[in-house]
């Protein structure tokens, strides 16, 4: 009995001092198959990260060697690492041979490009900005800034979508070299000139080492304008404004008389007819709005016969914005999808330098639409747009555009006769040359 108590209780004590392990069950099983999944995954992420940070290093340490060895060099590389390794095992002389000749031109390659390059050069542009047409130069000054002479080298100068190569010769210590060059301004356009590179390279172009020792630089090519006289919008002469016929509180020009109504000011009080009537009357006016030109120029490719309608058409945009600037009048200029600013002539003519036409979904109603939207004081809108706007896509822009404000559209077809002609209540001028926008506009007005 005792023996059998001692060892009854020894298991009881062993039952409640050791953990027994029930069964999980199937979601038990499930969960630490979960488990094992999600240490497994993680494993393998940290062995991938570690797999990409090794790589990453090793390109880090490459990217100078790829970039020194030109494909034929690689090529080159690659062949006499194969005759190596098949001349000495099969035991070809020939192949030996060719082996060594590949390996000493790498290695007089090497030569070639080996030394400390010690440039101050100076990109120096005489003008960011130019007109269509003008000279543009620019200067290139290469400085030995090192205690010894540098060996003869390349200088290479992007310029817009060429480069420019500009060999420099053996420079003594403190010598210089310098090179004038001039850019293209045959096109609108902005064009990105630098950075400055000094390259070395062997004579069979295997290496090639470069450096770069400037930043790039932007020259502006204008568009070309016509100074106009009067008037840019060709329809407003008052220096106040154009008066409409909304009636205002306070404003310049005097529209009547009515009845003083509590909250008006008692400045406009008119105390003559108060007086004389016995009863508070009070001055109205008719609003005037000050001048402000909307100019709409569709820069879809859709709406131009060619690249020589397109330019026409900016020089006209640019004519118009910078005589509403001249003159302290509002202009904004609108394109397709986007504006640019119009609040000072360089930074207009800027943005006119670099609009493009491209293939737009957006037409014409479109963007008059977007100008309706944008602001509510536009006094006159000029659309401005190629020879393929038909007849029923101005009219329909038109509509879109709020009532009270002119609307003309100035159509532009190189080589044209100078024409006027109206659809429904939108006049539409006809432009051949930059120099008849004066006179067209002095039309407009007349008619």
């Amino acid at each position: 009995m005792t023996a059998t108590g001692i060892s009854s209780g020894g298991a009881s004590g062993t039952a409640y001092g050791k953990r027994q392990e029930k069964p999980r069950g199937l979601g038990g099983v499930v969960a630490g198959g979960r488990a094992q999944v999600l240490r497994g995954q993680r494993g393998w992420v940290t062995l991938t990260a570690a797999v990409r940070s090794r790589a990453a290093a090793v390109g880090r340490v490459l990217t100078p060697v790829r970039r020194t060895f030109s494909t034929f060099g690689i090529a080159v590389t690659l062949t006499a690492a194969g005759a190596w390794v098949a001349g000495l095992m099969l035991g070809w002389l020939e192949v030996l041979v060719a082996a060594i000749v590949l390996t000493v031109t790498l290695v007089c390659a090497i030569v070639f490009v080996l030394g400390r390059f010690k440039y101050d050069v100076v990109l120096d542009l005489a003008q960011a900005r130019v007109t269509v047409g003008d000279r543009a130069v620019g200067r290139l000054d290469v400085r030995n800034g090192s205690s010894r002479a540098l060996l003869p080298s390349v200088m290479e100068l992007p310029v817009g979508t060429g480069t420019a190569a500009f060999p420099v010769p053996r420079l003594p210590r403190g010598g210089s070299h310098e090179e004038i060059f001039t850019i293209p301004t045959r096109r609108r356009s902005v064009i990105t000139v630098g950075p400055v590179k000094s390259v070395r390279a062997d004579p069979l172009g295997l290496l090639r080492r470069e450096m770069t020792w400037t930043n790039e630089q932007e020259v502006f090519v204008h568009p070309r304008v016509k100074n106009l006289t009067g008037s840019s919008t060709g329809f407003l002469k008052d220096l106040e404004g154009r008066v409409t016929n909304d009636i205002t509180n306070s404003d310049v020009n005097f529209h009547a008389l009515r009845d003083y109504v509590p909250g008006d000011d008692r400045r406009h009080i008119h105390w003559k007819t108060t007086a004389r009537t016995g009863q508070l009357m009070v001055r109205q006016f008719e609003e005037t709005r000050r001048s402000h030109l909307a100019v709409l120029l569709s820069t879809r490719a859709e709406d131009y016969a060619n690249d020589e309608e397109f330019e026409l058409a900016v020089s006209v945009c640019g004519s118009l914005g910078l005589q509403a600037i001249k003159e302290d009048r509002g202009v904004t200029v609108l394109v397709n999808e986007a504006s640019l600013r119009g609040d000072h002539r360089t930074r207009l003519m800027d943005d006119l330098s670099r609009i493009e036409l491209e293939s737009r979904k957006s037409k014409l109603v479109d963007l008059a639409r977007s100008a309706a939207m944008a602001a509510a004081d536009f006094s006159v809108i000029a659309f401005v747009i190629g020879s393929r706007v038909t007849p029923t896509e101005l009219r329909s822009a038109s509509a879109r555009v709020p009532a009270g404000v002119q609307v003309m559209a100035i159509q532009c077809v190189p080589g044209a006769s100078l024409g006027r002609h109206a659809i429904a209540e939108l006049g539409v001028l006809t432009l051949g040359r930059l120099a008849d926008l004066p006179l067209a506009l002095k039309k407009m007005s007349d008619g």
